[in-house]
């Protein structure tokens, strides 16, 4: 089979399509309709990364596609499934390949209404997106109470995760660094679009105006610290991303003061009940939504290197596909 392999050797790191073995070494061998471009997989190809474990692997960090072999009773051949968390792709093979074989931790069974190639138009950005918005709802988030903010809102994760809060009835900002993709964040939903310094305001005080009801963080770093000293009192950010950085500078105040929370929101080790609730809720979003506009393009397994560089850029806009037969 087809696949596109990282390999290190010495201080540099080689990546390419190759020829394969077809993999039936776990407990379930899938074949691959779709995987998605995700940030985390650009951090993989960085020579000097510590998100990548091992010397030469498969990349791609999500897939789905019908299982084609399988040792469990519970998931038959023709089953539609996610692969997805873990070490996938990170220190063991990846979806980007004609086939992936795992073990039944990194198994999602799709729902009847959500096809492969549709799951991966979310992937693990579509699942952390709809996570974030299950969270804030579970913390008390209602359409009513005000604006909820995304960052990041171009990206994987930000722009299903406007679609996703406008489809629920939410009044979304959208904060972008490319201003000239405010109509098209406009067209996902968003009701207004800022930029990336425009989330806080008072720089001179502990704490500024209290402006989000809720917000979806993609970036983190300093905009992570502006959101929780600018939510309203008992409002969530549910946190994702690291973009912008991983250290957070702030005070206790937002926490004493206003009550606000800061939501972990994790697709790497969440239970199989949570994945479950998680892909339900895409399901039924999917069937509300026109996922088309959410893809920005749909590539081969050979054009998976520029893709990666794309997207650790920022030079993208919402999801890039993977077909491995292209």
């Amino acid at each position: 089979m087809r696949a596109f392999v990282i390999a290190e050797n010495g201080d540099e790191l080689a990546t390419g399509v190759e020829d394969v073995d077809e993999p039936s070494n776990q407990e379930i061998t899938v074949r691959v309709i779709a995987s998605g471009i995700n940030y985390k997989d650009a951090l993989v190809i960085d020579p000097s990364s510590r998100v990548r474990r091992a010397k030469r692997l498969i990349g791609g960090v999500d897939a789905a596609g019908v299982v084609s072999s399988s040792s469990l009773e519970d998931i038959p051949i023709g089953t539609n499934v996610a692969v997805h968390g873990g070490d996938v792709g990170t220190r063991r093979d990846g979806g980007f390949a004609e086939f992936v074989s795992v073990n039944r931790a990194f198994i999602s069974v799709l729902p009847e209404s959500l096809s492969p190639h549709d799951a991966m138009v979310f992937g693990t950005a579509g699942y952390t997106a709809m996570a974030s918005l299950l969270a804030l709802e579970h913390h008390g988030l209602q359409p009513a109470d005000g604006e909820v903010l995304v960052t990041g809102a171009t990206g994987g994760v930000g722009s299903v995760a406007v679609t996703l809060l406008a489809n629920a009835g939410y009044d979304v900002v959208a904060s972008t660094g490319t201003p000239e993709h405010a109509t098209w964040l406009t067209a996902r939903g968003a009701k207004r679009i800022i930029g990336r310094d425009d989330i806080g305001d008072q720089p001179g005080r502990v704490l500024g105006s209290m402006r989000w009801a809720g917000a979806v963080d993609c970036v983190g770093g300093e905009t992570l610290s502006q959101i929780l000293r600018t939510l309203h009192y008992g409002a969530g950010v549910a946190a994702s991303g690291l973009v912008g950085g991983s250290d957070v500078h702030t005070n206790v105040f937002p926490f004493i003061t206003r009550a606000v929370a800061l939501l972990g929101i994790d697709a790497v080790d969440a239970s199989a009940t949570t994945r479950e609730g998680v892909w339900k809720a895409l399901a039924i979003s999917a069937q509300r939504i026109d996922l088309g506009p959410l893809i920005e393009r749909t590539i081969g397994l050979d054009q998976i290197a520029v893709a990666l560089r794309d997207i650790r850029a920022g030079n993208t806009r919402g999801r890039i596909l993977v077909d491995p037969l292209r």
